[in-house]
């Protein structure tokens, strides 16, 4: 059973009791991640999570870093597009401690000057790292266009120029208006004791003035064409980023969507890691992935593909594609992809991490959070139709978007000319 709580001020608490671990995992998740931020401000969120980690008015960073790795904890963040998150995972006799210290730095970080001049350039440097490797460059190629000229398809870390416009006002303010109780989930799993640690969040965030939801804007998608964006580069293989927007977080069909990201391309049981690299030799890492949204998502193919077979392996992706639009999976197929979404669920369960994670997730970007017999439920109701409905909703022509980065420079026509599902 989870255990769910909100306060007056509507900052909301969510429990999993796990009795046969000795380990608990804490996060404090904030509605707020880069398609909050406004144009001239472009990764003030993400630096403000680096930021925290410098100390906060009881805790020094040095302090902040011991009091978890000094007892074996583990201690990190990570920003999104739409959420920060601040977690801990420690042995559960030291819960109390990690929490006063994860509080601390989202309600009264330091923020001193010197630390945002340093932290700037960590930032930068960074940034630099994402644009040197091109595995992780061209999925931000491929955002921008997915969505042009919006914050969803901009870098969640910002750019140079906006970075070193930030200052210390911007980031206090940004901490002051977003990081309030109605944006704040504290989400736990392990083994813990209830009462305790809604007591104790109760006591430290109830002073806290309640406020209203952040808000951003939803996305715009009105595309009626294929799209290519090549970046030359004088790589050894070609690195590729196929999108297609696709089901929001909370759409009905969610479950037959990860059943055809399954079958595609989420293991080397897969359509496209057996045809493309088992069969044929065309890539050495080939699959899919899925990132889902309030309002959005992406299908997503990923390829590292032989610089001389490019088109080739194109082809053969668009072809595996088109096949799930046209004819139904086979019951064997079938079977296999929906005991590999439970059976992966159920394993990432066993870890009080994964279990925070999946619970804070859930509450705060749906503000519920579904016991896993109720997703078994839900995943065992699924039909092979709705699979091949997914796909015919997803799979269409006039939505591909490709991005490459190798060198390609003078094949683009022909890349775009086999821009086809078929």
């Amino acid at each position: 059973m989870y255990k769910k709580e909100k306060l007056n001020n509507g900052l909301r608490i969510i429990t999993k009791h796990l009795n046969h671990v000795q380990s608990v995992s804490l996060g404090i998740w904030i509605n707020i991640g880069s398609r909050y931020e406004e144009v001239s401000q472009k990764g003030i969120s993400h630096f403000l999570e680096h930021l925290l980690f410098k100390g906060s008015r009881k805790y020094s960073c040095r302090t902040i870093k011991e009091s978890i790795e000094g007892v074996g904890g583990s201690l990190n963040g990570f920003t999104s597009e739409e959420h920060t998150c601040y977690l801990v995972k420690i042995p559960h006799s030291f819960l109390s401690k990690a929490l006063d210290i994860l509080s601390d730095m989202v309600i009264n970080p330091r923020l001193a000057a010197a630390d945002i001049e340093k932290e700037k350039t960590v930032v930068l440097e960074e940034l630099k790292m994402y644009r040197d490797l091109p595995q992780s460059y061209v999925n931000e190629l491929l955002d921008g266009l997915l969505w042009p000229h919006q914050a969803l398809g901009s870098p969640i870390i910002g750019t140079v120029e906006t970075v070193n416009k930030i200052s210390r006002q911007d980031l206090k303010s940004f901490q002051t208006n977003h990081y309030t109780p109605a944006n704040i989930v504290v989400s736990a799993a392990g083994k813990l004791d209830y009462d305790l640690l809604a007591g104790k969040t109760s006591a430290i965030f109830s002073p806290l003035k309640s406020t209203k939801l952040n808000t951003f804007l939803k996305v715009r998608q009105h595309q009626d064409k294929p799209q290519l964006k090549i970046f030359y580069k004088d790589t050894e293989q070609t690195h590729m980023a196929l999108g297609f927007h696709a089901l929001k977080r909370d759409h009905p069909l969610k479950h037959a969507q990860s059943i055809l990201h399954i079958i595609l391309g989420a293991n080397m049981s897969s359509r496209l890691f057996n045809e493309v690299r088992e069969k044929r030799g065309l890539a050495y890492e080939i699959g899919t992935g899925l990132k889902r949204y309030h309002d959005t998502g992406v299908f997503l193919v990923h390829a590292g593909i032989d610089n001389r077979k490019v088109g080739d392996c194109l082809k053969l992706i668009f072809q595996e594609l088109g096949k799930t639009r046209k004819s139904l999976v086979t019951k064997d197929e079938f079977k296999r992809a929906k005991e590999f979404y439970l059976g992966q669920l159920s394993l990432a369960l066993e870890d009080t991490m994964e279990y925070m994670l999946w619970m804070g997730e859930s509450v705060a970007c749906l503000d519920k959070v579904h016991s896993l017999e109720q997703i078994i439920k839900e995943v065992n109701q699924v039909h092979p139709e709705e699979v091949a409905a997914v796909a015919r909703q997803l799979f269409k022509n006039e939505i591909i978007n490709l991005a490459l980065i190798g060198p390609l420079a003078k094949s683009e026509k022909q890349i775009y000319r086999r821009l086809n599902v078929g």
